[in-house]
């Protein structure tokens, strides 16, 4: 390269970069760390410590500020005062859909030890499957296995430092090889799989007697068939499932499977509950929804689990409706909105010592349970998760029934036991570990 065309070139870029910094756009909009053109902040950001990247950020411009994922602009909201604000305060303009291009893509398209994340997976699923086609599967079911198989793989690759590239760059996902090919495949068989029970469900569909979620949409669907663009389509019932099987069943199995990590590595906490589970229902009945209310330091305990793991830090995106005026700043419609919720589960002025797991976070000075507003693992405001009632339901359940009738036993000394979250993109997953579940 002769030393005209180097200089031609290097001009070339020097005028792109200035007009890339004095666009129109980024003038509205909080501030942020210089982008560069089409990649954006993508070099100044930890991929495999995304919502350390954005502590570090809120240092220095705020609690609103500006990342250039790729070469479109998303706002991100950290802290409980502008996250609660947005979503609270102005919840219809802060309510839109956020872009997540590998899910629009999908969406289009005893005793001795063991590793608890099958049986961990097991029962959410049967819990979601009964909603959904009325029976449960057997935990040896080929199918069942298969499906569930592929639910656990597709967390596990969205939590990935590579899938947080391809949202940034979605042009990747047509383009490229990589593991969230493997997504859409999983994804494939998975709606196959449910296009084939609702078929059946079509067949034998008895309007007079709906047995479960599918019936009641296929009834729904008959009922608007006179309606012009009818939601009620085939597609979107699987779609539907779809986000089901996904919502409902690896994040309440993940929670639990890190629930158990944590109780082995503070056994004094398992004893203070094992305590009031003796106490509150004893040996000779199962748990019920009832004994809650009467359970504070479990209860304390269970948000402290969601609370400590942080299982989805950054939340889904959302979008602003409308163009806004949010802090001073003009925020124009369809514009892509980050709410870190772990800068809201882990703020120290709610939450004395955030990076230490203590169930007195939600614990008054009298032992009684204490609700907070930064209680966030669901996000809140008007996209708040659907399934938050059944999740909780399903925590308690699940693990006053193991603690009323097991001993946690550890492998290692308790201090030994790592919680570092292995994967901490799209989910906070828990390290791989064994344990024993001794009958009491």
């Amino acid at each position: 390269m002769d030393l005209v065309t180097f200089l031609v070139l290097t001009l070339s870029s020097l005028i792109l970069l200035s007009l890339w910094r004095q666009s129109p756009q980024r003038g509205s909009l909080p501030p942020g760390p210089n982008p560069l053109p089409i990649i954006g902040n993508l070099l100044q950001i930890d991929v495999k410590k995304f919502s350390q990247s954005l502590s570090n950020f809120s240092k220095t411009y705020g609690p609103v500020f500006t990342l250039y994922l790729g070469s479109k602009p998303t706002v991100i909201l950290y802290g409980y005062e502008a996250v609660k604000e947005a979503l609270i305060d102005h919840g219809e303009e802060f309510a839109g859909r956020g872009s997540f291009p590998i899910a629009e893509k999908i969406i289009k398209g005893l005793g001795s030890p063991c590793d608890p994340t099958f049986i961990l997976s097991c029962a959410p699923c049967n819990v979601i499957c009964s909603i959904i086609f009325q029976n449960r599967f057997d935990y040896k079911d080929k199918d069942f296995l298969i499906l569930m198989g592929k639910i656990n793989e597709n967390v596990k690759i969205l939590s990935s430092p590579w899938l947080q590239v391809c949202n940034s760059f979605p042009s990747l996902i047509d383009y490229c090889p990589g593991s969230h090919q493997k997504i859409i495949k999983n994804v494939k068989y998975i709606k196959s799989y449910v296009v084939e029970k609702i078929k059946e469900h079509q067949e034998s569909l008895d309007v007079t007697n709906p047995r479960d979620f599918i019936d009641y949409y296929l009834i729904k669907q008959k009922q608007a068939n006179h309606i012009e663009q009818s939601e009620f389509s085939l597609e979107n019932l699987a779609s539907t499932i779809n986000d089901l099987f996904g919502a409902g069943t690896e994040t309440t199995s993940t929670t639990l499977r890190y629930a158990l990590l944590l109780l082995l590595r503070y056994p004094h906490v398992t004893a203070k509950v094992q305590e009031e589970i003796e106490s509150v229902i004893g040996r000779h009945r199962s748990p019920c929804m009832q004994d809650r209310s009467h359970m504070p330091y479990t209860d304390a305990m269970i948000h402290e689990v969601q609370r400590f793991i942080d299982l989805i830090p950054n939340s889904l995106p959302h979008a602003v409706t409308c163009d806004i005026k949010f802090r001073n700043y003009l925020i124009p419609k369809g514009t892509t909105v980050v709410t870190s919720l772990s800068s809201v589960l882990h703020d120290s002025k709610e939450f004395p010592n955030p990076e230490m797991f203590d169930p007195g976070h939600f614990l008054d000075g009298n032992g009684n349970f204490k609700k907070s507003d930064y209680f966030m693992p669901f996000s809140t405001g008007k996209r708040i998760c659907a399934g938050e009632g059944l999740a909780r339901m399903e925590l308690f359940l699940f693990l006053t029934t193991i603690l009323q009738n097991f001993k946690l036993k550890s492998l290692v000394h308790p201090k030994d036991i790592d919680t570092t979250p292995v994967m901490n993109g799209f989910a906070s997953l828990p390290p791989p570990y064994q344990l024993c579940f001794i009958p009491l």
